[in-house]
């Protein structure tokens, strides 16, 4: 793909909060397109990937035991959405596979070139892991939240659930 079509789907994505136009242009340069049709799996269960990627359109499926006759569907991930930044960050396995449910398109950063900018250009890495950090901090929130209302649901119905 053009590198005008990497800028516009990096300028509409949560990595490029904190980016000016110039650093915007310099990790464009980093990112690749990755286009998967309905069913494809980006990452298997069980695997780890050196990517964090964004969605740029369509939506993938975080699902447990895909393509076993009982898969289960945790979470639906849709356009401009962070995909896979833990093990970006730090190589574990993914705990579920992420398939796409319908046409996608996603960008994909690997971790090593955005290591080769920390050198010579240290605020582009820095201001991409405060926007992972960002979205780590909101899943974690998210999560905090739903086990509350677990916890408070459970509560007041005795335990009968």
């Amino acid at each position: 793909m053009t590198q005008p079509a990497l800028v516009h789907a990096l300028r509409g994505s949560k990595l490029a909060t904190e980016l000016s136009e110039e650093q915007l242009h310099l990790l464009a340069g980093q990112v690749a397109f990755r286009d998967l049709a309905a069913g494809e799996v980006l990452v298997a269960e069980g695997k780890s990937d050196n990517h964090l990627y964004v969605i740029v359109q369509g939506a993938l499926g975080v699902i447990r035991n895909a393509g076993s006759p009982e898969p289960v569907t945790l979470l639906t991930l849709t356009a401009g959405d962070l995909v896979g930044e833990l093990s970006f960050l730090d190589a574990t396995p993914h705990y579920a596979a992420l398939v796409a449910l319908g046409p996608t398109r996603v960008f994909g950063l690997e971790r090593e070139k955005l290591e080769a900018l920390l050198e010579a250009h240290p605020q582009v890495v820095y201001r991409v892991m405060r926007a992972i950090v960002r979205t780590v901090h909101q899943i974690q929130r998210r999560l905090s939240m739903q086990s509350v209302e677990l916890t408070n649901y459970i509560t007041k119905q005795h335990g009968k659930y």
